[in-house]
């Protein structure tokens, strides 16, 4: 998992790609070495999930509370510092929206960006900086379409933390770094089948950074860095325990990414890096949040089929393309 470090590097900030293009058919993506990926996936989620179960838990969890530097109750200072960061640099930088290739010609957009950066200072003002997430969002979305802004909710969910801490209310009862942790999970999963549709993508970043790849061949690759990435969004939805496991794992992956890539990376991920410290951290006890560990098999073959499924559907809906293509010789699973 450690070694998978282009499910951390964003493809579309590094190599040629076309959002509107023909996906690989579902008969070709559900091939049978994605079938045994799936029955891995599921042991090893299903395994964590019956370990914290057990009386492992609680030293498991302690453990992880010693590296988490009681940053616990101090996470919206910790995601107001990392976004803080993150919006002066991509105002210094210029000519950019919310990710390296949301690119704009606006002249507005370098001012409202260190608006925003300037609202978090304090907290009485997030949510004029939730307004101006959503207003980015905005712009990207008119300039770039909804379907290619469905790899990035992660925003929607910062506006809505921000908005949310900033006037001290919760969204129907649950939380607002819960309501981030979700909108992170939907991003990293929409991404995750992103690497199953189009591979070929991903080939050309594999060819420049060979030691990525392990030695694996690219189409193999690909298939296990989805499925890798899939695991552990969704392991954010679950238990306390499950859920700061997959972001210790995912830290790594995203921080090794950065290392890799260097500067683009690392400012292009650093609202993601803060969140899933932020996870990382929540301390809150688990007897809040239990759920019967028989259920997760079921519940993540339904998460991954609905998310395969909005997937392929809203592009086959938005651009007129097919969801199901001629099998190849790999053949359907």
């Amino acid at each position: 998992m450690l070694g998978t470090g282009s499910a951390g590097a964003h493809v579309k900030w590094f190599s040629v790609y076309d959002t509107a293009a023909q996906p690989r058919g579902l008969g070709e993506v559900l091939c049978q070495d994605f079938g045994f990926l799936l029955i891995v996936a599921i042991l090893c989620f299903f395994s964590g999930c019956l370990v914290e179960q057990t009386v492992l838990g609680e030293p498991i969890s302690r453990l992880l509370g010693r590296f988490a530097f009681g940053l616990g109750p101090h996470a919206e200072a910790v995601i107001r510092t990392g976004c803080g960061f993150f919006f002066v640099s991509l105002s210094t930088t210029g000519g950019i929206l919310l990710t390296p290739e949301l690119k704009t010609t606006s002249a507005v957009v370098g001012p409202l960006q260190l608006t925003i950066a300037a609202g978090l200072l304090s907290a009485s003002t997030t949510p004029l900086s939730a307004a101006g997430v959503v207003a980015l969002f905005s712009l990207a979305v008119r300039d770039y379409g909804i379907f290619h802004m469905a790899d990035y909710s992660i925003f929607l969910g910062l506006s809505a933390y921000l908005a949310l801490t900033g006037l001290q209310k919760r969204f129907l009862g649950v939380l607002p770094l819960d309501i981030l942790r979700y909108s992170t999970a939907a991003t990293l999963m929409w991404a995750s089948v992103e690497k199953w549709a189009y591979p070929e993508w991903s080939f050309p970043l594999l060819a420049a950074h060979p030691n990525i790849a392990l030695g694996i061949n690219s189409e193999s690759y690909m298939r296990a860095a989805g499925m890798i990435e899939f695991t552990l969004a969704f392991a954010l939805l679950w238990t306390p325990l499950v859920r700061r496991l997959s972001a210790v794992v995912l830290l790594a992956m995203f921080v090794s990414a950065c290392a890799e890539f260097g500067k683009v990376d690392i400012v292009g991920h650093s609202v993601i890096i803060v969140v899933l410290i932020t996870i990382f951290a929540d301390d809150r006890p688990k007897t809040a949040d239990l759920r019967v560990p028989w259920l997760c098999p079921a519940a993540f073959s339904a998460a991954l089929a609905a998310t395969i499924i909005v997937y392929y559907a809203s592009h086959a809906a938005i651009f007129n393309t097919t969801i199901l293509s001629p099998l190849t010789s790999r053949g359907a699973y």
